[in-house]
């Protein structure tokens, strides 16, 4: 068997150990461990005992210990739609090439790791029109590696976890080992049935992570304009400043003044019971600005705001079906279950990204909520490591057969 039980492996960019926590499982022993963030780094050391606050950057290539398995989570701000996509003309773009490096450095001693487990958001593969992903692919393809032909999409959902968040996994063997076409059974889909109140724990909430008297009054304010108006199914954001037609538009690219011209619609098709709600909220006056935007995005699924989950963002307040919570992210949008009036505890936030309730979380709120945001989702990186090893099974037995 490629991997006996005690395998070795790294942790590049290792967050708060999300690969640590699956490797574990298969019997590894992590041998190395790279974090640069200090609050970070900490958190790890807790959980496994392991030192590991260091810069990649500017590790000598010589003290990275020989391993059988690299696991890196890196960097993934600058190929994520949420950043500016600048891709390897940001640092932490070119941070990957760390990663190549090492397995060069290994490669010329003749130890070079068997097998490379790499995680980072979904859109690292269409990135600059997949020119990303090819370099990518180019650079561990020849340092001597099997690479997947593109990065396997896989989110909790597809696991049972109530969470949908979807990264591109990439997997690379030895040549020398298996040259056959990666190819893995990805499991059916299972979003929107799963239940997001199944990570949530029994019995009593500490008050802190209720609702505000303001953020329940916002929620009822939109409660109540959903309820009204006529569609149920809206497909796209609601910007209240917008409903009479008096702003103007002409400078905007023409994505936004459709956006404009559908909510101006809204409103003519539901002009009574706006302009009564609108009234008897003070015009909306006493909300923050981004409070003044809504984004409905349960479908006719659910009825009421407080049925859903929920997140207060910088593009207004949004609403989701309760099967699943949106993707955790480092930014601290921490999810609201409308049901409870209360935000989800780190506690249900390591949860979902499957760390197990043994794991020692930061006293401080705000820094829980930002690590788990960044880790990789445990259950995610186990069953594809699985599916992988089930996979260099059949190539081995492929091989002794020629």
């Amino acid at each position: 068997m490629i991997l006996d039980k005690g395998f070795t492996f790294i942790d590049l960019f290792a967050g708060i150990g999300g690969f640590h926590q699956a490797m574990s499982k298969f019997g590894g022993v992590c041998v190395y461990a790279s974090e640069i963030t200090i609050d970070t780094a900490d958190t790890y050391s807790k959980n496994y005992g392991l030192k590991c606050l260091s810069d990649i950057t500017k590790e000598k290539l010589e003290n990275i210990p020989d391993h059988d398995v690299l696991c890196a989570g890196f960097p993934c701000q600058s190929f994520s739609m949420a950043g500016k996509q600048n891709g390897f003309k940001d640092e932490r773009g070119i941070l990957f090439l760390n990663i190549i490096a090492i397995l060069k450095e290994k490669k010329s001693k003749g130890r070079m790791p068997k097998i490379l487990v790499l995680e980072n958001v979904r859109n690292l593969i269409t990135h600059d029109k997949g020119k990303t992903w090819t370099r990518i692919r180019t650079e561990i393809d020849n340092c001597g590696y099997n690479v997947v032909e593109e990065p396997i999409v896989l989110s909790p959902f597809d696991f049972g976890i109530p969470q949908s968040r979807e990264r591109a996994i990439i997997f690379a063997i030895q040549k020398s080992i298996c040259n056959q076409k990666i190819n893995l059974e990805i499991p059916n889909r299972s979003r929107n049935k799963t239940d997001a109140y199944s990570i949530l724990t029994k019995g009593p909430t500490p008050k802190k992570y209720y609702l505000s008297e303001y953020e329940k009054r916002l929620l009822i304010i939109w409660d109540e304009f959903i309820r009204g108006i006529k569609e149920k199914t809206i497909g796209f954001p609601i910007w209240t400043k917008y409903f009479f037609g008096k702003e103007d538009i002409s400078s905007y690219p023409e994505w936004k003044k459709q956006f404009v011209y559908k909510n101006i619609l809204l409103y003519n098709s539901n002009k009574s019971f706006i302009d009564q709600w609108y009234k008897k909220y003070n015009y909306l006056k006493d909300l923050r600005p981004t409070d003044r935007k809504f984004e409905w995005q349960a479908g006719n699924h659910i009825s009421s705001v407080f049925k859903g989950i929920i997140q207060f963002r910088p593009s207004g307040v949004r609403v989701k079906r309760p099967t699943e919570f949106p993707s955790l992210v480092a930014m601290v949008h921490v999810p609201i279950v409308g049901k409870y009036k209360r935000y989800i505890t780190p506690r249900e936030a390591a949860r979902l990204q499957s760390f197990p309730d043994s794991f020692i979380i930061p006293d401080s709120d705000h820094l829980a909520y930002q690590q788990f945001g960044n880790a990789v989702n445990v259950e995610v990186i186990y069953q594809s490591f699985l599916k992988f090893l089930d996979f260099i099974k059949g190539c081995e037995k492929h091989d002794k057969r020629v």
